[in-house]
């Protein structure tokens, strides 16, 4: 009930309100000027079209400002040539740089750890000392030829007595001191005679035959030095009938008894000659 009361006591405000509005609504003719104000406004809008206009021209020098850019632009090409000149030792660098990497590692451990700190912490080792040769027959005038009958051997030809000596240091092998060859038998082991060899320090044995004496104390393992006598040359064994000669063989050690391999194996006469000539040169052995 109150509410409808409420609603009853606002109708009439609610006309008065209506009645205020309808009132303002008649006064409106007093509007009606406003078309003639509002009609010079377009010539004021006019004059806006000259002032515009004079825009134009000044866009056209543009161009002009706009033109000396292109020869601006063309000297750099000149600027950008010696580049390459530059890249080029780049390369090099790093190619060096790239290929050092790669060995190094793997080698120079190796190579370095060894040979170099011995060869910075102790001096070159000396080299071996070699060995000294003399020619086997010592004062007196010989001969000897390049070749010999049937095996490898040399004959060298001297006056009987003179020195047999050791070409080299070493050790006796061998001693014959009786010459028991007989010419009817001609047993091949006994035609030397009086007879000896060693075996030098290089591994080498030589033989002496047709010897007409052996030193005294020459036995089989006394050590002897280079150029010691060992006996006198002579005319012994199947020499009894030739000039006087050392019958003088080179070859590798086997057994004293051996007589086929003791007596000659290789030519002694390129060596005969080296120690003539005060060369020491070593016999090279098959």
């Amino acid at each position: 009930m109150y509410r409808l009361l409420r609603r009853i006591c606002l109708l009439p405000l609610l006309l008065l309100i209506l009645v205020a509005c309808a009132a303002r609504q008649a006064s409106v003719p007093t509007a009606t000027p406003v078309p003639p104000t509002a009609t010079p406004v377009p010539p004021t809008a006019t004059p806006v079209l000259p002032t515009a206009t004079p825009v134009p021209p000044t866009a056209t020098p543009v161009p002009p400002t706009a033109t000396p850019v292109p020869p601006t632009a063309t000297p750099v090409p000149p600027t950008a040539t010696p580049v390459p000149p530059t890249a080029t030792p780049t390369k090099r660098v790093i190619a060096a740089a790239t290929v050092t990497p790669e060995p190094n590692p793997t080698e120079v451990p190796t190579v370095a750890s060894e040979p170099q700190p011995t060869a910075a912490s102790e001096p070159p080792a000396p080299p071996a000392t070699a060995l000294t040769y003399r020619f086997p027959v010592q004062g007196a005038k010989v001969n000897y030829g390049s070749s010999h009958h049937d095996y490898p051997a040399s004959d060298i030809f001297c006056p009987v007595g003179s020195q047999f000596v050791a070409v080299t240091d070493g050790v006796i092998d061998y001693v014959s001191r009786e010459d028991v060859w007989n010419p009817t038998k001609d047993d091949p082991a006994v035609r030397g005679g009086i007879s000896l060899a060693m075996i030098g320090d290089d591994g080498v044995r030589y033989y002496g035959s047709h010897l007409s004496a052996v030193t005294d104390g020459i036995e089989s393992g006394v050590r002897v030095t280079v150029g010691q006598t060992l006996g006198l040359t002579g005319k012994t064994g199947n020499a009894r009938s030739t000039p006087a000669h050392l019958h003088f063989g080179i070859s590798r050690p086997t057994t004293p008894d051996d007589w086929k391999v003791r007596r000659g194996q290789i030519s002694p006469y390129r060596y005969l000659r080296a120690w003539q000539r005060g060369e020491n040169v070593t016999p090279e052995l098959p």
